[in-house]
């Protein structure tokens, strides 16, 4: 089934330095308006500037019939890429590598913290959503995860995932498996509730407008166990965003996506940047999300402190 979202642990762009030298926003605001990241321009990739990000969704996806287009054309350029890591990562296999060595590290400190070993041998369980050809289960999650469970809308890379992680070493194991395969677009998909402890999305979520990010976020969050999180990879944009008219796909800010986390209700409990890559990419960053909101902390004054006569002046 091909349907109306693009995959994929797949989106690795270059840097149009040029346009982003020449950009700057067209406009203005006055004192007392508050700025937030959709108020911020950008631009696509042929250099064509938006004033805000509003006015880019509208023209892009402002109807059903334009989304509907949006997710189709996305699905249609994807649907000619060979099912290979050079492939999926978009002539950039070198750099798989670096990905999966700075996210395991990153994973590795998660898993410390959140999930230590209490006894009760509860198994872990991972998401893979955008999964692709099963590169990042493959490489990193079936090595941390119990059962993992695959999510991509575009036939020929889950099958191909499937018969990478249903064979050979990875068939005969009951302890580190690929479960479930399901080709469903990622903002139509719905996870059972209560089921993984890390939900992980990596370079596909731009291909989701502003409103389906958010809808996915809160209809996903139920297939989190309690403590559980997500962890979202993805590229950086240095301000805006970029627009990407070839595979339909955004790339945001850093301060785009936060101010999208907390229109989901989601905190960043750790946020790490992605190193190792060629010079000329975006940046990338991994973000874990959680739904609780953190402690405060309540600072009190020391008792010296407190029974100090305060000074007369």
């Amino acid at each position: 089934m091909l349907c109306g979202w693009v995959p994929c642990h797949s989106v690795l762009k270059t840097r149009n330095i040029s346009a982003f030298t020449r950009h700057s926003p067209p406009f203005s605001f006055s004192p007392n308006q508050r700025i937030t990241c959709m108020d911020a321009a950008g631009l696509d990739n042929n250099g064509r500037e938006y004033t805000t990000a509003d006015e880019m969704w509208r023209e892009q996806a402002g109807d059903l019939n334009k989304k509907t287009l949006w997710y189709r054309e996305g699905v249609s350029y994807w649907e000619g890429v060979n099912a290979t890591v050079e492939g999926v990562l978009g002539g950039f296999s070198d750099v798989n590598e670096p990905d999966i060595s700075c996210s395991d590290e990153f994973l590795k400190n998660l898993l410390s913290e959140r999930f230590p070993p209490d006894g009760k041998n509860q198994p872990l369980v991972a998401l893979d959503c955008g999964s692709g050809i099963g590169r990042v289960t493959k490489n990193l999650l079936i090595r941390h995860f119990n059962e993992v469970d695959l999510l991509e809308p575009v036939s020929h890379f889950l099958e191909a995932a499937r018969e990478t992680l249903t064979s050979g070493a990875y068939a005969n194991s009951d302890m580190h498996k690929a479960v479930n395969f399901y080709c469903v677009p990622l903002q139509d998909f719905t996870p059972d509730i209560g089921r993984y402890d890390v939900i992980w999305i990596q370079w596909c979520i731009g291909h989701l407008t502003d409103d389906d990010f958010i809808t996915f976020f809160k209809r996903a969050k139920v297939g989190l166990k309690p403590g559980g999180l997500f962890v979202l990879k993805e590229n950086i944009s240095k301000s805006g965003f970029v627009l990407d008219n070839d595979d339909r796909s955004v790339t945001r800010s850093d301060s785009y996506f936060r101010e999208l986390f907390s229109r989901c209700g989601l905190h960043i409990y750790k946020a790490k940047d992605q190193k190792g890559f060629p010079d000329g990419l975006f940046a990338v960053k991994m973000y874990a999300l959680t739904t609780e909101a953190p402690k405060k902390v309540h600072r009190t004054r020391s008792k010296t402190q407190s029974n100090r006569p305060g000074k007369i002046m």
